[in-house]
């Protein structure tokens, strides 16, 4: 079974490790120690968590997209015709492209919360390096 330290599953949620302590402590999110006595989350748990949280959050309204990146504008360069837009979601970093008239009227400056919804036909996948298993 795979297992995320406090710290890690912070990251995955983009919380405060803090704030997962918290959520542990309430009862929100399962937790036990491992053998070294630090607070282990499972991963099937902080993927049922997550997902809580997601349709918990989700008041958007009708979409066939499902994935909604919600974070902050980090950077906007604009030119004559088009935009590119980088938000910072959690740990990610999206970058959306579109036209200078859609950016402008969605007043999309450094600073501003918005969410990017993206909907695609090809999407991968990878596992990282430091993903623990134990049995």
């Amino acid at each position: 079974m795979t297992t995320f330290r406090i710290s890690e599953a912070a990251a995955l949620l983009g919380v405060s490790p803090d704030t997962v302590r918290r959520w542990v402590d309430a009862g929100r999110l399962a937790a036990r120690r491992d053998e070294h006595g630090h607070r282990v989350v499972a991963g099937a748990d902080l993927a049922a968590f997550a997902r809580a949280q997601i349709e918990s959050e989700d008041g958007t309204g009708h979409s066939s997209a499902r994935n909604r990146f919600r974070g902050i504008v980090t950077e906007v360069i604009k030119d004559a015709v088009m935009a590119q837009v980088e938000i910072a979601a959690g740990p990610y970093r999206v970058v959306s492209l579109m036209s200078r008239q859609a950016a402008d009227e969605l007043g999309l400056e450094v600073g501003v919360m918005a969410v990017a919804v993206i909907k695609s036909t090809n999407v991968v996948v990878e596992i990282a390096d430091h993903a623990r298993t134990t049995s």
